[in-house]
Order: C-alpha cells, then sequence, then structure tokens
C-alpha cells in the first residue's frame, strides 16, 4: 500500500479548490513537480471530494498514488500521465462514476484486476508504459469504447477483450507490442471502427476481421506476415483491399482450414449475432451517451497554460453535419524556394487521397495566418446564405458555387467520355443531403473555409506564408482528425527540412508567385535560416467557452521529428 505523506505546507492551488467548491483541477508542470520532490503529493487533495476531473501530469517526482483516491467518487476523468508511477492503487476501482482513465507515459508494470469495477469507463489509455499484461475482467467494463495500449510490453490479448459484452468498443490501439496472434473473436466487436497491431508480431491475420461491419481503419504495419501478398497491403495501409482479401478467404493458403472451422460455428454465431443485435437495440440510449462522452470530454488530455492561446468557437449545428474539428498554427514553413509551396500543396492532396480517404473522413484546410481575423468560429449555415470567395473564383453562395461545379462536371465527363471527374468536382456527393453545410468564419464574418469542398481566397497560401493556421474536419470521428493532423505536421517538418538542406535551389524555376512579385518585396534578411518548425496549440470551444478539446495535446505529436518544437 502507497504511503501517505505528511506534508506541512498549503497548497494554493489545493486550498483554492477546496474554498471555490471547483469541480476541476489540473496539477502539472516544474513548480508543482518541485513541490512533490520536497514534501510528496499534498494529502488534502484526497478530501476534494466534489472533483469529477483530476489531471496531475508531467511530474517526474510522482511516484504513488495513495489508497485514499478512492474518496473522490465524483470523478469522471482522472489523467496522471507523464509522470513516474509504478503502481496503480486499488481503490482505483471505487470509483465508480469514472468514465476516462490516463496513465499513459509513466512506468507501469501491471495494472490491478480492480479496473474491471469500473462501469462507466469509456476510455482507457495505458501506453507507453512496461505493462506486460491487461487485467482479468475487462469485459465487464461495458461502455469501454476507447482502449490504447500502445507502446508495452504486452504478448498477448486477453480473451475477454474479445467479448461480445463490450458493444461499444470501436477502437483498440495496441501498437509496438510483442503480441504474436489476434484471434478470429476479434469478429465479436460490433462497433469496432479503428484497430492497430502495427509493429507486434503476428503472422497471420484472421479472416474473421472481416466480419467487423463497421471497421474503417486498420493498421498491421511493421509485422512478418506469412502470406506476402496480406503483407504488400497492410504496407501500404489499403483498409478496403486488406479486408475484401480476408472476406475472401486469401488466396487460398490456409483457407479450407479456417473455413471449415468457420462453418463448424457457423450456427452458434448466428445465435450470437440475435443476441448482440437486441442488446444493442436495448443500449442505443447508453451509446449515444458515449459518443457524447467520446466527442467532449476524452480528447481534452491538456490545456495550455498560456492565457492568451488562440481558440475557435464551435456552434451547435455542427453537430448533425460534420461535428469533428481540430486545429494548430504551424511558424517557421519555407515557402519561397523553387518548388517548395509547390511540392506542400502537392502532399496535402496526397493525404486527402490516402489518410483522408478522398476526403471521406477528413478534409485539410490551410491557411495564411497573417491573413485571418480572430476570433474564429465553426459553424453550420443554409446553403444560400453561405458566402465565401473560392479559391480562384469570385464571391458566391454555396449554392451557386455546387451548382456550378455540377455543371463542370457534367463538362468533364463529355469531354473525357468518363465517369470519373477530378479536382473540386470529385467531392460534391459528400454533400448530399445536408440541409446546412459547415463552414469557418473569421471576426469579420468571412467565410474562410467550406469543407469538404474549398478554402476561401481570401487566405490563401502563398510563397510569403511562413505561419500557418491548419485546420482538419471530419464527420466521422475526432480521433481521425488528429491522426490526419499529426500525418501533416510530420510531412511539413520532412518537407521543410527538404527545403532548407537544398536553399541553393533556384528560386526562379519558371513557376509563377501566387503572390505577385513577393520576392523582390522581401529583404534577404527574412530568408529561413533554419528548417525548424513550431506547432502551438489551439482550444476547440463551445459557444459558452467550455473546452472541448485541444491540438496537440500531450498524446498527440508524438513522432521523434527532429526539426519539430511542440508549444503546449
Amino acid at each position: 500500500m502507497a504511503r501517505m505523506v505528511e506534508s506541512g505546507e498549503k497548497w494554493a492551488e489545493i486550498e483554492r479548490a477546496a474554498s471555490e467548491k471547483r469541480r476541476e483541477l489540473v496539477l502539472q508542470g516544474p513548480n508543482i513537480d518541485k513541490k512533490i520532490q520536497t514534501g510528496g503529493l499534498n494529502p488534502s487533495i484526497y478530501s476534494l471530494t466534489l472533483l469529477n476531473y483530476l489531471e496531475i501530469s508531467q511530474c517526474p517526482s510522482l511516484l504513488e498514488i495513495h489508497e485514499e483516491i478512492q474518496n473522490l467518487t465524483h470523478l469522471q476523468s482522472l489523467i496522471l500521465c507523464r509522470n513516474k508511477l509504478s503502481t496503480i492503487p486499488k481503490s482505483v476501482g471505487s470509483l465508480k462514476s469514472l468514465k476516462v482513465l490516463d496513465v499513459s507515459v509513466n512506468e507501469l508494470k501491471a495494472l490491478p484486476d480492480e479496473l474491471s469495477q469500473l462501469s462507466e469507463l469509456n476510455t482507457l489509455n495505458v501506453s507507453c508504459n512496461k505493462i506486460t499484461g491487461l487485467p482479468n475482467g475487462l469485459s465487464k467494463c461495458t461502455k469501454l469504447s476507447t482502449i490504447n495500449i500502445s507502446k508495452n510490453e504486452i504478448s498477448r490479448l486477453p480473451e475477454d477483450l474479445y467479448s461480445a459484452d463490450l458493444e461499444l468498443l470501436s477502437t483498440v490501439i495496441a501498437s509496438e507490442n510483442a503480441i504474436e496472434e489476434l484471434s478470429g473473436d476479434i469478429s465479436n466487436l460490433p462497433a469496432l471502427k479503428n484497430l492497430d497491431l502495427s509493429n507486434n508480431k503476428l503472422s497471420d491475420i484472421p479472416f474473421d476481421l472481416a466480419d467487423c461491419s463497421k471497421l474503417k481503419e486498420i493498421n498491421f504495419k511493421g509485422n512478418k506476415l506469412k502470406d506476402k501478398r496480406l503483407e504488400k497491403m497492410v504496407n501500404g495501409c489499403q483498409t478496403k483491399s486488406i479486408l475484401d482479401y480476408l472476406r475472401a478467404g486469401g488466396r487460398g493458403k490456409g483457407k479450407g482450414k479456417q473455413q471449415n472451422g468457420s462453418e463448424k460455428e457457423e450456427g452458434g454465431k448466428e445465435k450470437d449475432k440475435k443476441k448482440r443485435t437486441d442488446r444493442r437495440q436495448k443500449n442505443k440510449k447508453e451509446e449515444d451517451e458515449v459518443e457524447e462522452v467520446n466527442r467532449m470530454v476524452v480528447k481534452v488530455l491538456h490545456v495550455s497554460d498560456n492565457p492568451t492561446a488562440f481558440t475557435v468557437k464551435v456552434a451547435p449545428q455542427v453537430k448533425d453535419v460534420r461535428p469533428y474539428i481540430v486545429c494548430c498554427i504551424v511558424k517557421g514553413m519555407n515557402l519561397k524556394p523553387g518548388n517548395a509551396l509547390k511540392r506542400f500543396l502537392a502532399a496535402q492532396i496526397k493525404l486527402h487521397d490516402e489518410i483522408c480517404g478522398k476526403r471521406t473522413t477528413a478534409t485539410i484546410a490551410t491557411h495564411d495566418f497573417e491573413l485571418l481575423h480572430w476570433p474564429l468560429l465553426y459553424d453550420a449555415r443554409p446553403p444560400k446564405t453561405l458566402k465565401i470567395v473560392p479559391l480562384g473564383r469570385k464571391e458566391m453562395n454555396a449554392v451557386d458555387l455546387m451548382r456550378q461545379l455540377q455543371l463542370e462536371a457534367e463538362e468533364q465527363r463529355k469531354q473525357k467520355k468518363r465517369q470519373n471527374v477530378s479536382g473540386l468536382h470529385k467531392y460534391l456527393q459528400l454533400l448530399d443531403g445536408k440541409e446546412n453545410y459547415p463552414c469557418v468564419v473569421d471576426a469579420q464574418d468571412h467565410v474562410i473555409s467550406f469543407p469538404p469542398i474549398t478554402n476561401s481566397e481570401k487566405t490563401k497560401m502563398r510563397k510569403s506564408t511562413s505561419t500557418l493556421f491548419v485546420e482538419v474536419t471530419s464527420s466521422t470521428s475526432l480521433q481521425i482528425c488528429k491522426d490526419v493532423m499529426d500525418s501533416l505536421i510530420v510531412k511539413m517538418a520532412e518537407l521543410n527540412k527538404l527545403t532548407f538542406d537544398h536553399k541553393e535551389e533556384s528560386l526562379s524555376d519558371g513557376e509563377s508567385d501566387l503572390a505577385g512579385n513577393e520576392k523582390a518585396k522581401e529583404p534577404a534578411a527574412n530568408e529561413m535560416t533554419s528548417s525548424e518548425l513550431v506547432v502551438q496549440q489551439v482550444r476547440i470551444v463551445d459557444m459558452d467557452g467550455n473546452l472541448k478539446v485541444v491540438y496537440p495535446s500531450k498524446t498527440d505529436l508524438a513522432s521523434d521529428v527532429p526539426n519539430l518544437t511542440v508549444v503546449r
């Protein structure tokens, strides 16, 4: 049992939380760490029984949490990431209201079985530890939606993680472990959408995975599979192709054995399927509540201490059309030399075609930060009232723009004598049937972005742009927004380094300057002297100012990119 340290020094943060009857308390960083190092975590924190959100993070001196944590019975979110915890007290199982538990980036080797008593648990993040196995009884956490066990030492997934009782489990991230086998019982998870088992020790992928009807994203990169054709698909992250291949039973090797086994269990699976359907209908209300938690709570893992941090407000209307958005500011991008701007735009198009699923799962928008008028609003408006100056066009409302794009698409089809079209015309169907269209609006009520269709000419990227405002929106999930943003920023860092390494490249290669004769306007003193990029956090809040999500949080941008600095 952890030893309660009696500290004579009162903590102003805890005293204030008690006197003001606060529901939230965040303790993090060097100042808090110094206090813990001197006298331990002040035990009076365990008397703050009104708390529903507690975060103690970035404190290397925090080695333990006392059993008295059980006193905080109203806790819904407990964030204990980036410390040096070696154990989690069993009494955590007494926190019956707990929905979010994040103990990532510590030194944990095991988790208490008492976690199975957390019947309201929605999200469990234990990534970046030294854990060798998961606790027993996770199937009792029937509201579990997201589990992240990446970067541990786990060799197998427990049987009850495949339980049909986990009807809401939609995201399983288990990358960078030592997992040798994925059971065909994975098909028991009816809500599974995102599965990441990259960089493990898998040799096979079960055909049953294709029975997960809601599966949208899978990642098996870094596994040495016996089926080399499948391994090639896996390394290309071709989710649909992989599932089609598995659904067809592969190319025949081992097919008979696995299919025969499936046939024997077919009757039982049909019965289980009916039971799962009945339970899903019964728990529809719970599923809606869990999705709301995902949207509003789960990803709020870190709040910048900077009082001048930029914010984007979100109108309630976007919930029905395109509810998810993350944003950030990127400083230090050098787009002046040669084809630097063209390479950046090409990389963005490639991400749209690949990880964004041709904008069906997410859409990227990049703007010249200096041309923005803050604060910004993410809104949804009727097509007739949504006016924008689309890239390369005059101002028009969304109805006229969509009609014009439709006519251009028909003309393209006639000229090329085929059904496929290019450019913005590829994305028109994504807004079919929507009463309102999503848009990002600046302080002057100018629409700067109309996802997933186009950006505004008013904030267009130019060769002189060095500070970018980046937004990623999605109708699918918040995690997809974050994954896309991670990929984009890592790519930007790579491109910036490439540009810096080849700065002798000619600035006049025949490419027209999108902003006119900007080279002549810019003094040589303003030329970039480093490829370093700085990413600044942006908060997303509702109309009342309540925090919904920040990017980058502590769990975002985990890639080790040498020329990237993240300000959180």
